[in-house]
């Protein structure tokens, strides 16, 4: 499931977080997609790990600062293009 916010507010499961990394199965970072259009990385990301979800955000847009192991922040451009490493966490 893709999903679009402005801001960050809802509630979501997490799971056991040791320092800033979390320990879930699968894969937890998607450098190659610096660069590609969001849309289509945030499908990529939840298709190559089903345990989290991939939340696009236009950067700048102000999220909360806490950890959540279910979720991918990928930061896109007014282009769409993602511009940071999109992570777990």
């Amino acid at each position: 499931m893709l999903s679009f916010v402005a801001l960050a507010g809802a509630a979501v499961a997490c799971c056991v977080v040791v320092g800033s990394a979390c320990g879930s199965p699968g894969k937890a970072s998607w450098p190659e997609l610096v660069g590609a259009q969001g849309v289509d990385a945030a499908a990529t990301i939840e298709r190559e790990n089903p345990n989290v979800s991939a939340i696009i955000l236009l950067e700048g847009t102000p999220v909360t600062r806490d950890i959540s192991c279910t979720r991918v922040r990928v930061w896109v451009n007014t282009n769409g293009i993602i511009i940071e490493i999109p992570r777990i966490g």
